[in-house]
């Protein structure tokens, strides 16, 4: 229901309007309303913060310190593709490791990146919850298991392949 609300409302303000009618403006309702907004927005922007902080009439720099005291939020705009690195005990024990390594060298960015051409972002996760896949990224809610470092040149050569299609397409 809420979904369906925001979806309908025009910008930042509408967003915020419904969130506040949703969950309320104390204090309690900062973070479900900062989460709303970076799941609508994608990440949490300058003017996110600002505009939260205004509607819910906090200082910016309570909203900024309690969004940056969780991991959960980001603060850039993630890739077209977003790519999550499980390092969860069964992934380490399995080599996520070198896979993240790997993701660097084939990206040329580090964790809580994205790339020149806004096409990756990558993240490192505590678990994705797919131990018996282990080591597992994930793509766009796309899971890849058991991946070795060798295979990640293929993986991203094959997002970057469907990008260029749906770039084609969209153009042609």
């Amino acid at each position: 229901m809420l979904t369906e609300a925001i979806d309908r409302t025009g910008g930042l303000a509408g967003l915020l309007d419904e969130l506040v009618a949703h969950y309320g403006n104390g204090r309690s309702a900062l973070i479900p309303i900062l989460q709303a907004v970076q799941e609508q927005e994608g990440y949490l922007s300058r003017q996110a913060v600002l505009a939260v902080s205004a509607r819910l009439d906090l200082p910016a720099s309570k909203v900024y310190g309690v969004a940056t005291f969780y991991n959960q939020f980001r603060f850039q705009a993630p890739g077209r593709y977003h790519i999550q690195v499980c390092r969860g005990t069964a992934c380490h024990v399995k080599g996520s490791l070198s896979i993240l390594e790997a993701l660097e060298r084939a990206l040329g960015i580090k964790p809580d990146q994205t790339t020149r051409d806004g096409l990756f972002s990558l993240e490192v996760v505590a678990c994705i919850g797919a131990c018996g896949l282990a080591p597992v990224i994930c793509v766009n809610d796309r899971y890849h298991a058991k991946v070795t470092p060798d295979e990640i040149k293929t993986i991203i050569d094959s997002y970057r392949r469907e990008a260029a299609g749906e770039e084609a397409e969209s153009n042609g």
